[in-house]
């Protein structure tokens, strides 16, 4: 493995949620989320949080690294899948024999599916008002 840097930054989406990512080496792998730990940040959801603790269970390293995540836009279900993105993007460029595990996983694609727009004369993206005959 190459020199560890001190301090990595890398950013990913989903839906409207942004989020940006900082690791840095130390002794404990704590994960804080605009400035609060994970499990208080997604109020206790296991389902969101195994989405986030998937990353660091495929992560098989002496060196433990604490992530400091600002999220922003969306709900906590887009922001959670992308901090997964930024994670694993940003310990591939740690640790580049990640790739092919995270890739097997899918968590390198990005879901690109955003809200329609509203049309005009509609309802909805989708929805017509009702059809009258007479």
């Amino acid at each position: 493995m190459s020199s560890i840097k001190h301090e990595l930054i890398h950013s990913g989406g989903r839906k409207t949620a942004s989020a940006r990512v900082k690791l840095s080496p130390s002794a404990t792998e704590n994960l804080f989320i605009n400035g609060k730990p994970a499990e208080l940040y997604f109020q206790n959801n296991k389902a969101l949080l195994h989405n986030i603790f998937q990353v660091y269970q495929l992560i098989e390293t002496s060196t433990k690294y604490n992530a400091y995540i600002s999220v922003n836009g969306g709900g906590l279900s887009a922001q959670a899948q992308a901090i997964r993105l930024t994670l694993c993007k940003a310990f591939i460029e740690l640790i580049p024999e990640l790739r092919a595990s995270f890739k097997a996983q899918g968590f390198l694609t990005r879901d690109a599916r955003i809200k329609e727009r509203r049309k005009y004369g509609l309802k909805k993206a989708r929805k017509a008002p009702q059809y009258s005959k007479r």
